[in-house]
């Protein structure tokens, strides 16, 4: 599988040198901003894995409109990219539960983010941030298990460009070789070890928020997944 040439990978592509059909293409350039994006991915169900764990394409969320988290920052990458945009995604990492994963942007020198979750938790975030790291920590006190707290890393932005289009964007397959490769990127920690032993566990109010939920899976085994 090849990349594309430099000089389309650099500029905004047309939806056919993605690979992609021209109902896909209409849809996808459809999504002119990052609010327009953040709305179809809120409006997309949420894929429970209820027959085994997923990792769609950009082609397979837009066939059985539902996705988690990295499934749909591929997508909301790809419509970036047909704006003109890099296609990036932050990958976050968390101990005792999900890594999640962000696509982001930046709007007048300030990073923001696409985010699918099915909680009040780990979602949009408007484009006011300095920095990589400042937009992540804004998801600190959100991203949590139970009682507890458990972001532990973040990569920089990994930019889609570097995989072939038929790996993340028009796979029949599940992209498995993008999301390990999304895991081995190099990762920042978010805490010393003196900040974990400070971190106070999340008090009833917090814990009674987890059950506003988007989405109910149809069997209900594992209600707070994704």
């Amino acid at each position: 599988m090849r990349l594309l040439p430099m000089s389309v990978a650099r500029r905004a592509p047309k939806p056919a040198e993605l690979g992609l059909t021209a109902e896909e293409g209409r849809l996808l350039r459809s999504l002119s901003s990052p609010r327009r994006i953040r709305d179809f991915v809120f409006d997309l169900s949420a894929n429970f894995e209820e027959e085994g764990d997923t990792l769609y394409s950009v082609r397979r969320v837009l066939r059985h409109r539902r996705a988690h988290c990295i499934e749909a920052a591929f997508l909301a990458a790809c419509a970036l990219w047909l704006q003109g945009e890099p296609p990036l995604v932050v990958d976050m990492t968390a101990k005792g539960d999900d890594d999640h994963v962000i696509a982001v942007f930046r709007c007048d020198g300030c990073w923001g983010a696409i985010s699918k979750s099915n909680h009040v938790w780990l979602r949009w975030r408007d484009p006011v941030y300095r920095s990589v790291r400042e937009l992540v920590m804004s998801y600190f006190h959100e991203y949590v298990n139970g009682e507890r707290k458990t972001l532990r890393s973040y990569s920089r932005p990994v930019d889609l460009r570097r995989f072939p289009i038929a790996q993340w964007i028009t796979n029949e397959e599940d992209c498995w070789e993008v999301g390990a490769a999304l895991t081995d990127v190099p990762h920042f920690p978010v805490l010393t070890a003196a900040h974990l032993r400070r971190l106070l566990p999340r008090d009833g109010i917090e814990l009674n928020a987890d059950n506003i939920r988007q989405y109910e899976p149809s069997n209900h085994k594992n209600p707070n997944k994704h």
